[in-house]
């Protein structure tokens, strides 16, 4: 198992529920597919670098997990899917 980071970043005008909707299903996918979450930290709202879909700021949350190989392609696919979720970036940790 690997260590990896997920940083997403999903609309600013999400209420606090779909928030946890989003993060909730981040949690089941990498529990189904024999991961480990082993830390979530949320950064809150803070300006993008640059305009994404006209919003100019967004809802951090930063992942840490472990995970096989095959993990990060399924959730890459599933976030990509999620119209809360505005970008995505999922690391390699050494």
């Amino acid at each position: 198992m690997r260590d990896y980071e997920l940083v997403y970043v999903v609309k600013p005008v999400l209420d606090e529920e779909t928030r946890e909707g989003v993060q909730n299903k981040i949690k089941e996918i990498i529990e189904a597919n024999g991961g480990e979450i082993t830390k979530v930290d949320a950064w809150g709202n803070r300006k993008l670098a640059y305009p994404i879909a006209k919003f100019t700021e967004g809802f951090y949350t930063l992942v840490n997990f472990k995970s096989s190989v095959e993990l990060p392609k399924e959730l890459d696919r599933n976030l990509k899917i999620n119209e809360n979720v505005i970008r995505h970036m999922v690391v390699v940790c050494d």
